[in-house]
């Protein structure tokens, strides 16, 4: 454009630029502010064109949660599936005319205390006179394994069962005393070859012991089993 607000040569024919002078933009003698609207304009986007939109953010799906796996209940009572022909011994917890020896830890009393009294309960459900349970408290589980072992060397006893409550603590004393009994209560029944029953209870907290007492119970009818079965497989040694 020239400095007169006309077309540059070229552009368009003589006739059409007198016209076309008409519409100009205005010059700079004229009202700025009407002058900057064409310049607005000319800065406009062309008719027909698109503005590009910002590409949209994937959707990520929600982490579903996956369900957590189903545990076992440990130690749960099963039934064993043996095909026919072959032949099966298996003991019942029946208490009828056996004699029992109870050892029992004093440590952590309140525990062992609640410990006992669930065995003798489940021992007198089984049948068992109480003439015919003898009850030796030792000082601590650590004594449980020699304690087992003085009454399973009588063999006044069908069985014996082993009471006592370890929590874990600030040192390794845990570790030694909890395993150093059950490798002990083990020890005297293989020894012995009377059965020996593990009611120790091995845990982190006073609550999980309490959680835990009937235990004792458990322990009592597992002996008893396990006399019950020492008994059949004397008897078939010696028919």
């Amino acid at each position: 454009m020239s400095a007169t607000g006309g077309f540059w040569p070229g552009e368009a024919p003589a006739a059409e630029q007198e016209d076309e002078q008409a519409t100009a933009w205005p010059g700079p003698h004229e009202n700025e502010a009407d002058a900057e609207e064409p310049r607005a304009e000319a800065q406009a986007e062309p008719a027909g064109s698109t503005v590009a939109e910002p590409a949209a953010e994937p959707q990520v799906e929600a982490e579903q949660e996956e369900p957590e796996p189903q545990v076992p209940e440990s130690h749960a009572p099963g039934e064993l599936d043996v095909r026919d022909g072959v032949a099966v011994l298996e003991g019942s917890p029946a208490g009828a005319e056996r004699t029992v020896g109870v050892v029992v830890s004093r440590f952590n009393g309140e525990i062992s205390n609640r410990l006992l009294e669930s065995a003798l309960e489940a021992l007198a459900e089984a049948g068992v006179a109480e003439e015919r349970i003898t009850v030796m408290p030792v000082p601590g589980a650590f004594e449980l394994p020699i304690g087992a072992m003085a009454l399973a060397k009588t063999r006044r006893y069908s069985c014996v069962v082993a009471l006592g409550c370890v929590i874990r603590g600030e040192t390794a004393h845990f570790e030694y005393v909890a395993g150093e009994a059950a490798s002990g209560l083990q020890l005297a029944g293989l020894e012995t070859g009377v059965p020996v029953a593990f009611g120790v209870l091995t845990v982190d907290t006073a609550e999980q012991a309490e959680a835990r007492v009937d235990k004792g119970a458990d322990a009592a009818r597992a002996a008893l089993e396990m006399a019950d079965l020492f008994s059949q497989v004397r008897k078939q040694a010696r028919g």
